[in-house]
């Protein structure tokens, strides 16, 4: 094929549509999520980054930063700041790891979890809330996709 060829394939393509792509459709459904989990959060100060922290602190037990990045997808970065943010709200602790001092153990405080457990049913509605439009069949492929798309993503990094 010569580069002329190659210009004619370029004009039988279809119009690059950004509205109908999927990282703006995830994007646009993200927002809509968030915008659900603010107005039905039980704390109004907690973010939905937060409580995905919260939780993971609550499922893994006292966890090191990098074992927060693991969990939560969040990077190191925002991570940080969440903890940061946690901390000065008297909802995690942090302290020296025992066996290696330069290591920073981050713990859910009691407070913590009585936040957790308020939190749990908003969850709950929060996720039904996201997906009511979608019938139970929907619901299920839409989960199964998002989890195909985020183990592509982390072996493709």
């Amino acid at each position: 094929m010569t580069g002329g060829d190659d210009r004619k394939d370029l004009g039988r393509r279809d119009p690059y549509l950004v509205t109908e792509q999927v990282g703006h459709l995830l994007r646009k459904a993200y927002q809509r999520h968030l915008a659900i989990f603010q107005s039905n959060a039980s704390d109004p100060d907690l973010t939905s980054v937060q409580f995905v922290t919260l939780c993971a602190l609550h499922d893994l037990g006292p966890s090191s930063q990098v074992e927060l990045v693991k969990a939560t997808s969040v990077d190191q970065a925002t991570i940080r700041g969440i903890v940061e943010r946690l901390k000065a709200r008297g909802l995690i602790d942090l302290s020296r790891d025992e066996a290696d001092g330069r290591k920073v153990v981050i713990s859910l405080l009691p407070k913590g979890e009585a936040v957790l457990e308020q939190m749990y049913p908003q969850g709950h509605l929060i996720s039904e809330k996201t997906m009511r439009r979608l019938n139970p069949a929907e619901r299920v492929a839409l989960l199964y996709l998002l989890r195909k798309i985020a183990e592509e993503d982390e072996q493709d990094s």
